[in-house]
């Protein structure tokens, strides 16, 4: 709570660094015009706004990287005309032109007042955005970034030499955070804590040694706890407000759910139905049901419920013939009303009727069976976090590594850490919507018997099995978040359960971002990828088409 006053105190301060968003079908942006400039050259004002554009950068690119691996719902029937270049401008302007542009500002004041914690933060977020960028688009620039004077048109570096330089930075932010200096006046992330500051470097260097297949390096990080982030203490998240306007400081996926229209995107039908079918105990923190029936199929008394052409349009057309019988198609029952992965279909008036965001991370309403409509203000009021790092997430990749090197029995270990930490936290987000019906909390039993179940598979398994266990452990985890979920995806090519795209026919799988259009149409020194077939260099499976098998 004392972050959130910050936040707010500081944004009615400034006059303006207000959060808006914008509804779409597959994108909730959250755009912020009013840049710090350097006629406004303040340090502390720098270090807010470099600050909000990492969390909002974080946000967009966890989106995009949500739908391409079914954690959210994707709206487009191909791959490639789905995530076409002008989509993708915010999320780069925000890295470059918003936070690396004002670093860049801001270095210069740090090193003159001797604000050492400053840069080594500033070391830090700079470190993982980049590491982030190579991820979804492959080569970008940086060595000629932020320099327009000399370089108006930056070349774009090759993914691993970014590389290196992130872990360089994360070097150098850590010795930075070691030595003298003052405190930040808003540190969002970790309040001046900057031994948490430290675990969050090495968990950085965590994800891009696993990305490159560096497991010694991973692991001589890993077999310390005490060096990154292993408790859900030390979780790395941006916390957001509940204030409607003036700034509206509320989680964007809330906002564009919770309004007087009803709810504006659509839930993952995978992910739901795969949830209600183990009887996740997460489910009714993430999702919030308005309706106890979805068109064509059943709710939870095991009635039918009757198939509605205007409202759900697939509930009476037939099954696409690349689904196996067992896929969930259209129709998730209990309620759970989304869509299928890649459906384009039109929107019909079903605002208060589909599946909204919940509790967890939204700060949307608790799903205690009320079926009822949403409206502005409800349940945690938007007040729900941008989880960027947490310590489930460090057990799973400890999970991944240990599977493939072949200690199962290790590997089982941390699957079940990482279940107990996630579902423990996903819990705690019970209080934050003050109306959620306590009587449908899961009980420990019930949690008990989850965990066991999912563990219980994984000892009868083979070794691919395990892996797709892992896999959807590692998808339902990152709800909120999936740059973790899109890099799992390709590295391993699992699950290779998960729902195909409803199209026969969708495209290769984005193995990389197209580069936004902001940036392609006028530097001349970045040449557009002719399509999403691009493997960003530590990617180093089979082309696609044909990986991963699941599209």
């Amino acid at each position: 709570m004392k972050n959130i006053n910050k936040i707010f105190a500081f944004v009615l301060l400034a006059a303006g660094l207000s959060f808006t968003s914008c509804e779409t079908t597959d994108l909730d942006l959250l755009d912020d015009p009013n840049n710090v400039t350097s006629d406004k050259a303040n340090l502390e004002r720098f270090m807010v706004q470099i600050q909000l554009d990492f969390a909002s950068f974080m946000r967009q690119i966890g989106n995009n990287d949500a739908e391409v691996s079914r954690v959210a719902y994707m709206f487009g029937r191909t791959y490639l005309n789905n995530f076409q270049p002008a989509t993708l401008d915010n999320e780069w302007d925000t890295a470059y032109a918003g936070m690396f542009s004002d670093m860049a500002s801001a270095e210069g004041l740090a090193i003159a007042e001797e604000a050492n914690k400053h840069i080594g933060i500033m070391r830090i977020l700079k470190a993982y955005t980049l590491i982030t960028l190579v991820d979804n688009f492959g080569d970008v620039p940086y060595s000629q970034a932020t320099n327009p004077s000399e370089f108006p048109a930056p070349i774009a570096d090759s993914g691993a030499s970014v590389y290196e330089a992130a872990i360089d930075l994360l070097n150098e932010g850590v010795s930075f955070l070691g030595s003298p200096g003052d405190n930040l006046e808003n540190d969002f992330f970790y309040d001046n804590d900057f031994s948490k500051w430290t675990k969050l470097a090495n968990s950085i260097k965590m994800v891009a040694y696993l990305n490159t297949g560096n497991v010694s390096s991973f692991n001589a990080i890993a077999n310390s706890p005490g060096l990154y982030i292993s408790n859900n203490a030390d979780d790395f998240q941006f916390q957001y407000g509940s204030n409607e306007t003036l700034p509206d400081t509320r989680h964007p996926a809330y906002s564009t759910d919770y309004n007087v229209s009803g709810a504006g995107n659509y839930q993952s039908n995978w992910l739901m139905d795969k949830m209600l079918k183990t009887n996740d105990p997460r489910i009714r923190y993430y999702f919030y049901r308005q309706s106890d029936c979805t068109p064509g199929g059943v709710n939870a008394d095991g009635i039918e419920c009757p198939p509605d052409q205007v409202k759900l349009q697939c509930s009476v057309s037939p099954r696409p013939i690349h689904y196996p019988p067992d896929m969930v198609f259209c129709s998730v029952d209990n309620g759970y009303w989304g869509r299928d992965h890649g459906n384009a279909e039109g929107i019909p008036p079903d605002g208060f009727e589909r599946t909204v965001v919940g509790v967890y991370p939204f700060g949307g309403r608790f799903d205690g069976d009320e079926f009822a409509s949403v409206v502005v203000g409800g349940g945690g009021a938007g007040a729900g976090i941008q989880p960027i790092m947490l310590a489930a997430w460090t057990d799973l990749m400890r999970a991944e590594v240990l599977l493939e090197s072949g200690n199962a029995g290790s590997a089982r270990t941390f699957l079940s850490s990482a279940l107990q930490k996630h579902i423990s936290k996903v819990q705690s987000f019970g209080n934050v919507d003050p109306e959620a019906n306590s009587e449908f909390f899961p009980t420990a039993g019930e949690v008990g018997s989850f965990t066991q179940s999912i563990l219980s598979s994984f000892d009868a398994a083979d070794n691919n099995g395990k892996m797709n266990i892992l896999a959807e452990q590692v998808l339902i985890a990152h709800h909120g978040n999936g740059i973790g979920s899109y890099n799992f995806y390709r590295r391993t090519g699992f699950p290779t359960r998960v729902q195909y795209n409803i199209d026969p026919n969708p495209g290769s799988f984005v193995r990389s971002f197209l580069y936004p259009a902001s940036e392609a149409n006028v530097n001349q020194n970045i040449t557009q990828k002719e399509n999403v077939n691009v493997q960003v260099f530590w990617d180093t499976n089979g082309p696609s088409p044909g990986f991963p098998v699941a599209n």
